[in-house]
């Protein structure tokens, strides 16, 4: 039997961008062992994926650190006789590792980050504002040159009524008849890419005012934003801090395949909601979503943003902004959000994704 392995590190969201192409990979080629390398958070998208699919978590900060455990790691690899590596990251650390299976005589993969047309997608002068290839298309190629063209149909990590709730109902009430549930994750990694907090609470609280039936549940991490969080729950009725209420990435995948809509900052979030096959308001600021991570199957028209000229000055919105005023989130119209919003819950949970 043929083994392949598939590498994949860094954040949640950039690994969950990897699960609809991997299911493809595995519904089509039955007969093909996948192992996936990732960090240990990504068990939650992948463990059950399909019965074909392995996962195999590498803590990179703690045994795996440094040159000496890339080699400890790099070893434990090479005793499994992978047949083929797919490097879906292409970093210092997986060059490394893939290198030594080249040696060996492995055939070896790589992701087309595109850098040079990032770089013109950025750009502050003559910027060349098109869309890149997205990250799903990469990784399609990738196993392409492998020798497994792939096409996807992955629609949920769930049956079409969603996760199983009742794991969740100690915790959070079901869902009555004819309300409305929101999901509103409001923070990221940078301020590039977030709304102002204070915009976003005015946003719901206009969302619950123009709606007696809506249920608002706030996603975040890191105890700074869950207390901020807390505190918004506790003073606005009809709003839950599902974050602290829930242990793990897999029940908030749960609770979030039963939400109506998803508002998420360009993160993590908008993808887990991506792979429950739920839609999702994405506001963009410093990034933009031609630059290829859209989450899966989301339609361009919830994408919320403005057209500035210096709009993207990133890939990743880690750059500060050399406005100093953030306008291109400062700017965006509260109104246009909830806008948005409404239309998805008037459409309703089954309105069909483009593809």
């Amino acid at each position: 039997m043929e083994h392949l392995l598939i590498i994949r590190f860094s954040a949640m969201g950039d690994v969950a961008m990897t699960v609809p192409i991997i299911s493809a990979l595995a519904k089509q080629y039955p007969k093909l062992h996948i192992t996936v390398l990732s960090r240990p958070f990504a068990r939650a998208f992948l463990k059950d994926l399909a019965p074909n699919v392995s996962f195999m978590g590498a803590d990179l900060k703690h045994e795996y650190k440094g040159l000496l455990g890339l080699r400890k790691l790099s070893k434990r690899l090479q005793a499994k006789q992978f047949s083929g590596v797919a490097d879906f990251h292409d970093v210092l650390r997986s060059k490394l590792l893939r290198y030594r299976f080249l040696l060996s005589g492995v055939p070896v993969a790589s992701i087309n980050k595109h850098r040079r047309e990032r770089q013109q997608l950025t750009a502050r002068e003559h910027k060349v504002l098109k869309p890149l290839p997205t990250s799903f298309d990469n990784y399609i190629e990738v196993l392409k040159q492998l020798g497994y063209p792939v096409k996807s149909n992955f629609t949920s990590l769930f049956p079409p009524k969603g996760g199983d709730f009742s794991v969740l109902l100690s915790r959070i009430k079901a869902k009555e008849e004819g309300e409305k549930w929101i999901g509103i994750a409001p923070f990221a990694a940078h301020k590039g890419k977030m709304y102002p907090w204070e915009k976003m609470q005015r946003v719901v609280e206009k969302l619950i005012a123009d709606d007696a039936h809506v249920r608002i549940f706030l996603f975040g991490g890191g105890e700074d934003e869950l207390q901020k969080l807390d505190e918004f729950a506790v003073r606005v009725p009809k709003v839950t801090n599902a974050s602290r209420l829930l242990n793990e990435l897999k029940e908030e995948l749960i609770l979030m395949s039963h939400l109506d809509v998803m508002v998420s900052m360009d993160s993590g979030n908008m993808h887990f909601a991506s792979l429950v096959n739920t839609p999702v308001v994405s506001i963009w600021g410093a990034t933009h979503p031609y630059a290829g991570f859209m989450g899966w199957h989301q339609q361009m028209e919830n994408a919320i943003q403005i057209d500035l000229s210096c709009r993207p000055c990133s890939i990743f919105g880690n750059k500060p902004c050399f406005r100093s005023d953030y306008a291109c989130m400062d700017l965006i119209d509260e109104a246009a959000i909830i806008a948005r919003v409404k239309a998805i819950v008037a459409e309703g949970k089954e309105y069909e994704k483009s593809r």
